[in-house]
């Protein structure tokens, strides 16, 4: 389902004059409904590496496949296309609108897909989403009024709510309390099961990433750069 080869990614400094390498030939496969946990020190591009698979990003080098297609040969416009039908972001800071109801926030991405999405359907299916993760009474609340692990609840049903291929988390237990954390873990394996969407979860956690069914970890390449291994 997701193919990344030889991926590569350098940053020049502001006057051109060095190179710095952060991530060296990454190759990745990723079946639909796996997933999988990528570890690493801090600094050593592993958020990186997950804007590069969300097209958040371009590489230096190599090239993203998604259902076959390479990503590399689409435009702008093609590629907001894919992130906003195959692809749900999860982030440490969930980045709700607080002007905005629960509801309000989770249908946002459907705004963008108006032509796949019937507006009736998506709000049944949003509700639905809530309710499975125990939601259903705060659906009229403003994240102002939701606890952490409740806002993270939210950016889950968002993520998920055009159904996506591929569901990308970055550190998403990183700003919530132990407990919180627990629950937040459980429920996006259950998720990943239940809606078959395949999971890539960057995190410091290796309590979070030995949950998933794989672990990979991002070290110091001799090449320079970080690898995976």
């Amino acid at each position: 389902m997701l193919k990344l080869k030889n991926i590569s990614k350098q940053y020049r400094s502001p006057d051109g004059t060095k190179t710095s390498k952060i991530l060296t030939e990454i190759n990745l496969e990723v079946k639909q409904g796996e997933s999988i946990a990528i570890v690493g020190p801090s600094g050593s591009g592993k958020s990186t590496l997950l804007n590069i698979i969300g097209t958040l990003d371009t590489p230096t080098n190599g090239q993203i496949f998604l259902d076959k297609s390479d990503l590399s040969k689409l435009n702008n416009k093609m590629l907001a296309e894919i992130r906003n039908r195959k692809i749900g972001f999860i982030f440490q800071m969930h980045h709700l609108l607080p002007q905005l109801n629960v509801l309000e926030n989770v249908l946002i991405p459907t705004l963008a897909n108006t032509k796949n999405s019937n507006p009736v359907e998506s709000e049944k299916k949003a509700k639905k989403l809530l309710n499975r993760v125990g939601l259903t009474n705060r659906i009229s609340y403003r994240p102002g009024q939701l606890s952490g692990g409740e806002c993270q609840r939210v950016a889950v049903v968002r993520a998920l709510i055009n159904s996506p291929k591929l569901l990308l988390a970055d550190e998403p237990t990183g700003s919530l309390d132990s407990k919180s954390a627990d629950n937040l873990s459980t429920l996006l394996l259950e998720l990943n099961k239940e809606e078959n969407v395949a999971l890539i979860v960057v995190t410091h956690s290796l309590k979070l990433a030995n949950q998933m069914g794989k672990v990979y970890e991002l070290v110091i390449s001799k090449l320079g750069g970080c690898e995976l291994r």
